[in-house]
This record gives structure tokens, sequence and C-alpha cells, in this order.
């Protein structure tokens, strides 16, 4: 009798643990995982990025916009599955990735060699360079030479903070949550120049959205990329693909001139 109690309630903890271990975790099926719809759910694309870098990406009346975001939903419809973009605070997004939070890192990140050594990146998606701006009224600073001494606003975690540091004294940065914040600071005097992405500024000016110009020549010229995890290779095969289809057929082309009035990709 206790040899049949015993097997009975093992049967009961087996067939529990098995009733466990098939209940689904409610975490969405991405891209990279390889669910679809025969399980009779949507494949998506959840990318990230950081929402405070206007115009590539930030937050408009509650929405996410701008053309990181554009281009990440183009990539997802030429991949066939559903675009989820996410934000992410900067400092942390390549941690974000490498613990699953998210399929890709689409946000204008840079392509270097340290970052390299951690994620994986596609093709560049646009080419950009790090500029020097200051305020309209602003006549001492005319160059990256002008830049001794100076206090300077850069993006945190950004590659233009190496670039200010070779300039400046390390008290002399202020490090910004957006590049935009720091831009609306020259005006004011609290940083005397800020470097950021040429594109970044040159839109600021273009939409009068403060009184700053560009300085001098451009301090870097960088390639931006789509970072994946090292084991993701299908994924960035993918993604490789959609960049190129939609270079090919002109949707790059109307997406960047709708952003930017020209091609970013080709400089």
């Amino acid at each position: 009798m206790k040899k049949r109690m015993i097997v009975s309630l093992l049967s009961m903890l087996v067939g529990t643990m098995l009733l466990a271990g098939c209940a689904s975790t409610g975490k969405a099926p991405s891209a990279a995982s390889g669910d679809g719809k025969e399980s009779g759910q949507v494949k998506a694309f959840h990318f990230a990025m950081s929402g405070l870098y206007k115009p590539f990406n930030y937050k408009e009346n509650g929405n996410l916009v701008g053309f990181d975001v554009e281009f990440g939903s183009e990539l997802a419809k030429k991949m066939g599955v559903k675009a989820e973009p996410v934000t992410n605070p900067w400092e942390t997004i390549i941690p974000g990735l490498l613990s699953k939070k998210y399929d890709a890192i689409l946000g204008s990140m840079a392509i270097t060699p340290e970052r390299q050594k951690t994620v994986n990146f596609t093709t560049p998606y646009y080419r950009s360079g790090a500029q020097i701006f200051v305020a309209k009224t602003n006549e001492t600073i005319k160059s990256a030479a002008d830049l001794k001494g100076k206090k300077i606003g850069v993006l945190k975690a950004s590659l233009f903070k190496s670039l200010a540091a070779e300039r400046t004294d390390a008290g002399n940065i202020t490090e910004y949550d957006s590049d935009l914040t720091a831009l609306l600071d020259l005006p004011t005097g609290r940083v005397d120049a800020v470097i950021t992405d040429d594109l970044v500024g040159f839109r600021m000016i273009k939409e009068s959205a403060t009184a700053i110009k560009a300085v001098g020549e451009p301090l870097t010229m960088q390639e931006m990329g789509i970072a994946v995890r090292k084991e993701d290779q299908a994924l960035l095969e993918q993604l490789n693909k959609a960049i190129e289809e939609m270079v090919k057929d002109g949707t790059y082309d109307k997406l960047s001139e709708k952003w930017f009035g020209r091609n970013i990709l080709q400089k």
C-alpha cells in the first residue's frame, strides 16, 4: 500500500512539473527567437534606443518618433515582422541587449573596435561626424584648438566625452542625458561648447530651436550600425539583407530625404 501511494504521489509531482514547464512566460516573441505565426503569435523585432536623440529618436506627444524609429519599422516590414521600438538609458543600452531585454540596438550607435568586442554590427545605415557647436554670439571659440580650458557639454557614455577630454580638463566636462539639453545650455552660458553629432546640431539650427552655430571642421567621421548579440548571426544576416533592399528600392532615399533633405548614408 505504501509503495502504491509513493508511486501515485511521484506521478502527480512529475505531471505538475511538466505543466509548469509548458506554461507561457508572457515574454513577447522576437525576430531572433524563431517564434512565429505557426505558434499563434506575431513575430516582432524589438529594437532599443535612448529616446532622447532628436531627430533620430525622441518623444513627441507621448509617441516615440524619429529617423531611427521609422528606419526600424521599414526594416521590420522587409523581414515580415512587427516593429517594437523601446527606450533604454544610453549608458546601460549594451548591457540591456546582452541580457536579452531586446533584440537589437537601433539608436545611432557608432561602430567602434571597442564595441565590436562585445556585440556585432550590421553594415552602416548612416554616416556622420562629431562637430563642435557654440552659442551664436560666441566669438572666442572658432576651432578645436580654442577648447582648452573651456566648459564642454557632451552626451553621457558617448564617444563625444573622450573627444572633449582630449581638449579640456575633466572638471570642465558636463555630461547630459540628451544632446538637445546640452545644446540648449549654450546660449545660457552653462557650457561654452558642445560636441555632438553634426546631423543633430544642424537639424536644431534648421528648426531655429536655439541660437547656436557650428565651428571648425568635424572632429571625426563615424559609421552608425545596428548592434546585435554575438550569437544572433541569423538576425544579423536578416538585417543586412533588409538594409540592402531598402537602399536598392529607394525606401532609404525617401526616408533620409524626409528627415534630412539628403542621403545621410552617402558621405
